[in-house]
């Protein structure tokens, strides 16, 4: 049972490994340049006010506030739970990292190596669980799209990137779906009136689809941009 264990272990461990290199294999300083700023810190704060202005166009501000307050603490428990938590336990370098045996075969970008430890993907717990919450909150096609769509370039770029492997991307989907579905239950437990003005059907086209004119005019601006600007680290 053991040597099945180690076995499928391994299998598991050569398969992520292969999905890493073959997204990583394939770069330009275009697509170099593009991946930098979908998978920035600050370049998205247009989607979350977007995202923000959406709920206080339509509800009541205490609603609203109560709706804010409810993705800052998702946010907060994320990010603690994935960096402070269950990385320093875990212990996965990241594909990058100098001590980890594949990091030769890693194409770096502009000399970006993250932190020491990388799984689960803070990237994709933070930005999945916002996502989820969002999707079980409104239950908006639109909406949902416009997120799982952004999730999904986002979680790219890290592979791209070399920061991440496949499977600490998956892990921090999983972490951020859970954590959103626990903080949505106990919104709906403890405001279920609030929890179905948000599922109103009031919502007019302007307003739903705001955060995805925002999202389609940061993507066409980057599109652009990576043509000829190298962006600094942490942008």
């Amino acid at each position: 049972m053991t040597s099945l264990a180690i076995n499928i272990w391994q299998n598991l461990n050569a398969w992520d490994t292969a999905i890493l290199l073959w997204v990583n294999g394939w770069h330009c300083n275009y697509a170099d340049n593009l991946m930098e700023m979908w998978s920035g810190h600050f370049v998205w704060i247009p989607l979350y006010i977007a995202l923000t202005v959406l709920m206080f166009l339509h509800f009541h501000w205490k609603i609203a506030l109560v709706g804010l307050l409810m993705a800052i603490v998702l946010l907060f428990i994320d990010d603690q739970v994935c960096s402070s938590v269950i990385r320093h336990t875990v212990g996965r370098l990241r594909p990058s990292n100098l001590d980890n045996p594949i990091s030769p075969l890693i194409h770096v970008v502009d000399g970006y190596r993250g932190g020491t430890y990388g799984f689960p993907s803070a990237h994709a717990t933070n930005s999945w669980g916002l996502a989820f919450l969002m999707i079980f909150t409104f239950r908006r096609r639109l909406l949902s799209l416009t997120m799982v769509v952004w999730c999904l370039l986002v979680c790219y770029s890290r592979m791209y990137l070399g920061v991440h492997y496949f499977g600490d991307i998956c892990a921090g989907t999983l972490l951020g779906m859970v954590h959103a579905a626990i903080i949505y239950y106990i919104f709906r437990r403890l405001f279920p009136s609030m929890a179905e003005a948000f599922r109103t059907k009031n919502l007019n086209l302007v307003q739903v689809g705001l955060p995805t004119f925002v999202f389609l005019g940061e993507l066409v601006l980057m599109l652009l941009l990576a043509f000829f600007v190298d962006p600094p680290r942490g942008i």
